[in-house]
């Protein structure tokens, strides 16, 4: 059963994205993250928290899932919803994805699945938001994996073709339930789909692209899937710290987030900070947003040139 929420009474719903929090010690650079974090949510007051992956960042000193416990505790504290899926470096030290998607569901006013254990990875599932006659959006979950499982493939690892196929049979399954009606959908990954960097490459997108596209180097299908499957509205991830740009690509929006902790590489003149996303009942699309640590909002409507 996919966990349900509602709209607010003004039929909005907000979604805060914090990606690569990179929490490791409570020490100093995760005080200045965790002050990021405050400004966000003061200045949005979200319906829900999503985390697109790595929120700690372990090592053998370190205590896994006390780092995650610090790193959501202002979220907790506020009694948000919150969401999580894995990066690549959340369970390098003393920990398996099953025990700390274990340890995430347990923490207060989490709504993370551990998803079906017949699929690749950990933490693959679907959030759905809309009323007691049935579902206005879906949001899917994916876990991006690691590095290549394959030897003589270097870099990231893809969305596999189990994760698709259970993609394809839920976005129909929700259609089946709505009358045979898409339900518009929103999806959540750590690492970058392959069409990010192509989308950049043909230009128009908007924002911020200063590293290169951190993606796997094999193109194993997903967003093809959600081509066809029609459902999918936009897609949010995080992985490359100084990236934030989206843009449209064959009527999807694929968008980075705004890189939130300090505990990692950065820049100077790129403030740390998160993405919203604001739904609207009953309209079509969303809309969304920049939030500065600093408290400055960025619209990003200027688009760069092809």
């Amino acid at each position: 059963m996919n966990h349900r929420m509602t709209y607010r009474e003004d039929g909005t719903f907000t979604i805060i994205q914090f990606t690569d929090v990179h929490w490791q010690d409570g020490l100093e650079l995760d005080q200045q993250t965790q002050a990021v974090m405050r400004t966000v949510l003061d200045a949005e007051t979200p319906d829900l928290v999503v985390f697109t992956g790595d929120l700690i960042h372990p090592s053998d000193k370190t205590d896994p899932v006390q780092m995650m416990q610090q790193a959501v505790e202002l979220v907790i504290e506020r009694g948000i919803p919150w969401a999580y899926i894995f990066g690549n470096h959340d369970t390098e030290a003393h920990i398996t994805r099953t025990e700390l998607v274990e340890a995430v569901m347990a923490q207060l006013h989490s709504v993370t699945k551990r998803g079906p254990e017949r699929l690749t990875g950990e933490g693959n599932y679907v959030i759905e938001i809309g009323n007691q006659k049935g579902s206005d959006i879906a949001l899917y979950f994916f876990d991006s994996g690691n590095v290549s499982c394959i030897p003589t493939i270097d870099g990231y690892d893809w969305i596999r073709r189990d994760q698709i196929d259970w993609y394809v049979e839920q976005s129909r399954e929700l259609a089946s339930r709505n009358g045979g009606d898409t339900v518009p959908a929103l999806a959540f990954i750590h690492i970058p789909l392959p069409e990010y960097e192509e989308m950049w490459m043909e230009g128009g997108c908007c924002g911020n692209k200063l590293e290169k596209v951190c993606c796997p180097k094999v193109n194993s299908g997903l967003f093809t899937a959600m081509l066809e499957q029609g459902d999918v509205m936009g897609t949010f991830c995080g992985h490359d710290h100084v990236n934030d740009y989206w843009g449209e690509w064959y009527g999807i929006r694929l968008c980075y987030g705004r890189a939130t902790g300090l505990n990692t590489y950065g820049r100077e003149d790129f403030p740390h900070g998160a993405r919203v996303i604001r739904l609207q009942e009953g309209v079509g699309g969303f809309t969304t947003w920049l939030r500065l640590g600093t408290g400055e909002k960025i619209e990003q409507l200027e688009r760069n040139p092809r």
